[in-house]
This record gives C-alpha cells, sequence and structure tokens, in this order.
C-alpha cells in the first residue's frame, strides 16, 4: 500500500484542474467541454483506450497493468454541476452564471485524473482499470443510462467502486459502511378532488384543502407511529398547490412529496401505505383521490467483499483510526446505486472538513483532499489488482 506522500507531488497539478473545472461548470448531460477537458488530459497521459460519448458525454477510459491479464475493475467520478448561482468569493469562483459545482464534482474528477496519471506511469498491477467519468449525477440518471448502454459487459467490469466527498469528515479520513450507505429515492402526487365554492360558505362545499391538510399530518404518523424507531424512513411533503384566491375553496389540490428509504422492505412500506392513508382520509370527507408514485434512485448498497476491499486501500494511505468503517448511512441518494445493482462494489465517503453542506452556494470542495482521494483509488486498483 503507498502513503499519502507518494502523492503530493501530483497535488498542485490536480489543484489546478478542479478549479478550472469550477471556474467552468456544466449541467446534466450538457458536460461537453468538461467532457473534452478529461479526454485531453486522459490522453496526455499516454492512455491509448478512451472512449467517448457514453451516455452522450460519458468518458470511459481502460489502462492495463504490466502483471497481465486479469480482472478490470471500474472506478467512477461525476462530472456535472448544480444550478446554483455560487456565493463563495473565491478567486476560482463560477465563470458560469447561475452554474456551480456545489456538490465536488469538479474534486472527484480531478482526483480520479490524478488516479490516471499515476496508474498509467506505473501500471503496478494486472488486469485493466476503467476509469469512469459520468454525466447527469445530479438529474439522477446518468449513472443508469451508461449501464443500460453496456457500460459493464462493454469493459468486462467485474467490480464497481465510487466515491464521494462529505463536509463534516475531516480531510484525511474516510467513511464506509458494509450493507446500505445512501438511501433510495422516491417521488409522490397526490390529488385531491372534492366540491369548490366561495370562502364565506364552506358548510357547501367538501374543501380539498382540508383533506389535503389532514393527509399531510397523518403522513408524518407512517414513521412516527407505524416503524421501529431504530429503522430509517423519510416522508416529506414540500409541495401543497390549491387556490390562488384568497376567496375561493378549490374543486382540487395537489400535494408532491419524497420517500427515502434505506430497505426495499421499507420502500415498499411507504408506496403501499402512503396510497391507503390518502385515500382513507380522503373517503371519511367525501373526497377523492388519484395517487401517482415513482421510484428513482435505488438505494445504495455496498457489498460485502467490496466494502473490504475499499475500506483496506483507505487503512493503508491513512492508517485505521483515521477509518470510520461504520459510519452513519445518510437519506440523500446517489445514481451510483444504479452501477452497484449492475455489478458488486462500494461507495465510501472521503473527509471535506468543515465546509458548507453540499448544495449550499457557499460550498467549495477542499483542495486538500485531492491527494487523499487520489491515494485511496491508486491504493484500491494496486490492491484489489494484486501482481
Amino acid at each position: 500500500m503507498r502513503s499519502i506522500d507518494d502523492f503530493r507531488d501530483i497535488h498542485d497539478e490536480a489543484i489546478a484542474w478542479r478549479r478550472h473545472l469550477h471556474q467552468n461548470p456544466e449541467l446534466g448531460y450538457n458536460v461537453h467541454n468538461t467532457a473534452r477537458f478529461v479526454a485531453e488530459k486522459l490522453t496526455s497521459f499516454g492512455i491509448n483506450h478512451i472512449e467517448t460519448g457514453i451516455a452522450e458525454t460519458g468518458v470511459v477510459a481502460v489502462i492495463k497493468g504490466a502483471g497481465g491479464d486479469g480482472p478490470t475493475i471500474g472506478l467512477r467520478a461525476d462530472m456535472d454541476a448544480l444550478p446554483i448561482v455560487e456565493a463563495t468569493g473565491k478567486p476560482w469562483t463560477s465563470q458560469i452564471e447561475g452554474k456551480m459545482h456545489a456538490c465536488g464534482h469538479d474534486g472527484h474528477t480531478a482526483m480520479l485524473l490524478g488516479a490516471a496519471k499515476h496508474l498509467s506511469a506505473t501500471r503496478d498491477f494486472k488486469g485493466s482499470v476503467a476509469l469512469i467519468f459520468q454525466p447527469a449525477e445530479e438529474d439522477g440518471q446518468g449513472a443508469g443510462r451508461m449501464v443500460q448502454e453496456g457500460l459493464m459487459d462493454r469493459f468486462n467490469i467485474s467490480q464497481v467502486f465510487g466515491m464521494h466527498n462529505m463536509p463534516g469528515i475531516d480531510v484525511g479520513k474516510f467513511g464506509i459502511r458494509d450493507g446500505s450507505i445512501m438511501a433510495a429515492l422516491d417521488e409522490f402526487d397526490i390529488t385531491v378532488t372534492g366540491r369548490g365554492g366561495h370562502a364565506a360558505t364552506p358548510h357547501f362545499t367538501i374543501d380539498p384543502v382540508v383533506v389535503g391538510a389532514q393527509i399531510i399530518t397523518a403522513l408524518q404518523t407512517l414513521v412516527s407511529r407505524n416503524l421501529d424507531p431504530t429503522e430509517a424512513l423519510v416522508v416529506s411533503v414540500p409541495k401543497f398547490t390549491g387556490s390562488e384566491s384568497y376567496h375561493i375553496i378549490p374543486d382540487s389540490v395537489t400535494l408532491g412529496g419524497t420517500v427515502r428509504s434505506l430497505s426495499p422492505a421499507l420502500r415498499d412500506f411507504a408506496e403501499k401505505q402512503i396510497k391507503v392513508c390518502a385515500e382513507n382520509i380522503a373517503a371519511a370527507f367525501g373526497a377523492k383521490v388519484e395517487y401517482r408514485h415513482r421510484r428513482l434512485e435505488p438505494l445504495t448498497f455496498n457489498h460485502t467483499e467490496a466494502t473490504e476491499l475499499a475500506a483496506a486501500a483507505a487503512r493503508g494511505l491513512v492508517g485505521r483510526e483515521a477509518v470510520n468503517e461504520q459510519v452513519k448511512p445518510v437519506m440523500v441518494s446517489e445514481d451510483f446505486s444504479y452501477m452497484l445493482q449492475a455489478r458488486p462494489g462500494a461507495f465510501l465517503f472521503l473527509g471535506n472538513g468543515p465546509t458548507a453542506g453540499l448544495h449550499n452556494p457557499t460550498y467549495d470542495f477542499d483542495d486538500n483532499a485531492i491527494p487523499y482521494g487520489i491515494g485511496y483509488w491508486v491504493n484500491l486498483v494496486e490492491g484489489g489488482l494484486a501482481c
């Protein structure tokens, strides 16, 4: 295993890459300049097998080790930014109004490029590594689309690994856990139809606003009164659309929310019970309900063998005490989950220090974390594909 000191020499160069990407953020699948930058850097490292245009703008590069034949493992970095107006005031602030790398994908891309440069020079492993630069993570679709377009079979990937920076974890530390580490994400819409009328004569109406309010209140008990307190399920209803008038009770209202769960059983429970709850409450008032439920990103689930391989790579870099192997799962979702459905693998958190939270206009990736990300990737490849 290599130590963090082995990656200090590439730090300044990788910082320059990261800050260039930060100044030039792109959204979704429209990361054409970012993908071009990535491909040019990979070519400059002497990597010959580079494929572009996967899921529109995805880039995959393959490095063969000097140790002969063996399996191929995939390493993934996301490239897209967010539609946020930056408020960091940093010299490298976004030059594109209304777009910002507020989730650290600029850092993720720079770290995987750093690992690519090191691995292409040393090739101290057997088999191959596939470097996956993915678009549209923030849309929740890019990873799934790369899988649908044959990513795993096309590059013969046997295991796949991802990483995300995490504010609140110290720079130089890592967090990982076996099993569920990030939540599945669903969205739902509930249309409540009653009978509208004048606000001065509510007794002539079936007020869908009141029905909707009762549904929102009742949905909170799905978690607080129906589940074991040690289980993790979050049901939120941020959307409520009704009348635009002070004086009119509408015929219908629409509620919209999300469900975040850490197990397939909880996901099934929520989908079923939200519908039952809404329909029963509406029926009690004489109203009707139309319910729509959409399953979006799956559960991000780490596989045991791959988790141990990832944890060992981090321990080799920073020591056992700096790797939390029982990190708490988080209720946000991650589309890397689609890759983990397609192949065994693991997802890990990299410390970003006491910065603003992700998706915050004052957030910035901590450049001091870059050598740790590069070192982790290299240790993972050289440990997982040891000669």
